[in-house]
């Protein structure tokens, strides 16, 4: 056990690991890019049904329950449907990745908009504002912290799993997971772990502290 800890170490202190095409600089780069670019694609299409269902109440029943649906995706099963029917490319990774990331934003979006009180959205009312008004102006600011830890925990998720990347022989970290498994290098896959793992906490404790920074009257 000692060994192999010093041999992980040493492979990820090493500067030439981390140089050139193949180096953990590079892969670091692909997998923050395939995560960003699916998390922000998710965002738009899950954070205005969420803020619809919310504000308006219709459909919540069915989006909840469609939520919940992708969430029990396997995300390789995901990845190899949209492999067969679009052929080598990264499309079958972003399709899953951004199918990973829709349902925890929905949910956290429509749990921040029920969670505004009703006397809330009636004194907004009351106060001459139409329905769009209180949306932007009263029920999208409160409900902004459970927004925000939505999109925290769908960044998360996405790294995570990002790593399928390599499934379909492109890059990212996950490229060290999959090529050490078939070269049996089990310094290389435990790597591949720590990097995937180093990325998502690393990702969630700045979100975490945006968060803490934009909404401290909030948690206070």
């Amino acid at each position: 056990m000692i060994d192999l800890l010093s041999q992980l170490a040493a492979w990820l202190t090493s500067s030439g690991q981390w140089a050139g095409p193949e180096g953990i600089a590079q892969r670091l780069l692909e997998h923050v890019q395939y995560s960003f670019l699916s998390t922000i694609v998710a965002a738009l299409i899950a954070l205005p049904i969420g803020l619809f269902i919310g504000h308006t109440g219709r459909g919540a029943f069915f989006a909840i329950n469609i939520s919940g649906f992708g969430r029990a995706l396997p995300t390789v099963g995901v990845v190899t449907l949209v492999f067969l029917a679009s052929g080598l490319s990264m499309t079958p990774v972003y399709v899953s990745l951004i199918a990973l990331a829709i349902p925890v934003i929905v949910t956290n979006t429509y749990a921040g908009m029920i969670a505004i009180e009703a006397d809330t959205k009636d004194a907004a009312r009351g106060m001459g504002m139409t329905g769009l008004q209180s949306l932007w102006r009263v029920e999208i600011p409160l409900a902004a912290p459970l927004i925000m830890t939505g999109l925290r925990l769908a960044a998360v998720q996405v790294i995570s799993t990002a790593t399928i990347a390599a499934y379909v022989s492109f890059g990212g970290l996950g490229r060290y997971i999959f090529d050490g498994l078939a070269q049996r290098d089990l310094t290389q896959v435990l790597g591949g772990a720590v990097l995937v793992a180093g990325l998502a906490v690393t990702v969630d404790l700045i979100l975490a502290g945006v968060n803490r920074v934009l909404f401290r009257h909030r948690l206070t």
